[in-house]
Order: C-alpha cells, then structure tokens, then sequence
C-alpha cells in the first residue's frame, strides 16, 4: 500500500507573520498607504480652511462688522459660496447691525461630517496586513 502525503505550503513575511493569498510587494502597500495618508492630510486641512472662513464669517456678522472694511468684505465674498447652499435653512437672528447667521453653523458641522465620511470611505480602500487588522479588532 502507498502512503501519500499532502504538503502545504506556509509562506511568512520578514516578521514571522504568515502572508495569506497573493499579496502585493511591501514598496507597492507602502506606495498606497501613503498616498492614502496624504489624502487624510490634503482633506483636514481644506476642511480646516474652510472651518477657519466660515468660523471668521460667524464672528464677524455676529459683531457686526462693517462690511465695507477689506479684510470683512474678503472673508464674506470668499465664505459666501460655502455658506450658500445653508443659506434660509434657519432665520438669520438680528439685533441692531449684529446678525447671527446659524446656516453658518450648520455649514460647519455639515462640512466637518462630509470631510469624515470621506476619510472613512479612503480607510475602506487602504491595504492593510494582518497586523493591523488585529489591532483594529483588539480596540473596538
């Protein structure tokens, strides 16, 4: 009677851990995660910007600023296509030449929570290893 005996192969990676199907050259998974993390940076700090001018529009409608000065009209003619399309969402409050302008909020916390989504959706496509992955579980 002949024996067979089946072999299977284990290929690891330089630390020890066992690498799973097909896996991409480690200079190709570092070339993606860090274009990816580049795009993180490129995100928060466009949201960051636009925080900062709607944050000074706020302020300044809500100290009534005179609008003829130069730097308030820059930051109202530059702010205004962010706050635009949260504009009549609520009544604009007036006192006197002060105008709390709350779309301005709304455009804020809007803005903020499209700029985290779209992080979440780039962490979706990120490569990751099974080292990561159990970091990730032993977190949550």
């Amino acid at each position: 009677m002949e024996e067979t005996k089946q072999v299977t192969e284990v290929r690891t990676s330089s630390n020890g851990q066992p690498l799973a199907g097909n896996p991409e050259h480690p200079q190709k998974v570092y070339a993606k995660k860090k274009v990816i993390f580049r795009a993180y940076q490129i995100i928060w700090y466009i949201l960051g910007l636009v925080e900062a001018l709607l944050a000074f529009r706020f302020i300044l409608k809500a100290l009534g600023a005179n609008a003829g000065s130069g730097f308030t009209n820059f930051i109202y003619v530059i702010s205004d296509p962010l706050a635009l399309p949260f504009r009549g969402i609520f009544p604009t409050s007036v006192a006197q030449t002060n105008a709390i302008e709350w779309s301005t909020i709304v455009a804020c916390i809007v803005y903020l929570i499209a700029a985290f989504g779209i992080v979440q959706l780039f962490q979706l496509i990120k490569p990751t290893n099974p080292q990561e992955v159990a970091e990730n579980v032993d977190t949550q």
